[in-house]
């Protein structure tokens, strides 16, 4: 059963396959790859930030399934997730801009390379149900890019957006019904030897 920690598991997901592949280069050291929001990086040198939370629709059945002799579950809810993922380099002036290419170059790379996430890197509810995450290397023009980053008075940092999609969280909403037990059966004898 996938619970509403699907959200933060997926987004951890996502950290350690980027911790695994990028490290000990382009970047030094796996803390310093994290999931909180690009403005607040502190010593982070790529952040993942969940900006966008979409419910998808497409493809998903509705209404409720059988859980148990007497009760049916609404069908649980998928999910895609979008990550702005941004570069920050702690080099000299003249060197950073080539640090933060050279960053976001391995992880576009590696999110290329693992277009559904291992499950060794899945834990929790999405451990439990062998979840398949699958990473989208999102399009997003630059107009869209300056939108997240126009919240504050933050310099834009290059940044580009993944989406995981496949994310499930399953329904609360039970309901019971009774089973039949009984069937009454009814004929009706029509004379015999009758003409019309």
């Amino acid at each position: 059963m996938a619970d509403y920690t699907a959200l933060v598991e997926a987004g951890a997901a996502l950290v350690e396959l980027l911790r695994d592949n990028l490290t000990p280069e382009p970047i030094g050291n796996r803390e310093l790859i994290s999931l909180c929001s690009p403005h607040e990086s502190e010593n982070n040198q790529l952040t993942l930030y969940l900006y966008q939370v979409e419910e998808d629709t497409q493809g998903v059945e509705s209404g409720y399934y059988q859980v148990g002799r007497d009760r049916e579950r609404i069908r649980p809810a998928r999910y895609n997730l979008r990550f702005l993922v941004t570069a920050h380099s702690k080099a000299p002036a003249q060197l950073k801009e080539a640090d933060q290419y050279r960053m976001v170059g391995a992880a576009l790379q590696v999110l290329k390379d693992h277009p559904v996430i291992d499950a060794k890197y899945l834990g929790g509810s999405l451990a439990e149900q062998n979840a398949t995450v699958r990473v989208v290397l999102e399009k997003t023009n630059q107009d869209q890019l300056l939108k997240i980053w126009n919240n504050t008075s933050s310099t834009y940092k290059l940044s580009f957006v993944v989406m995981l999609t496949g994310v499930e969280i399953d329904s609360r909403r039970e309901r019971r019904f009774s089973r039949v037990t009984d069937v009454e059966i009814h004929t009706r004898q029509t004379p015999q030897g009758g003409g019309l």
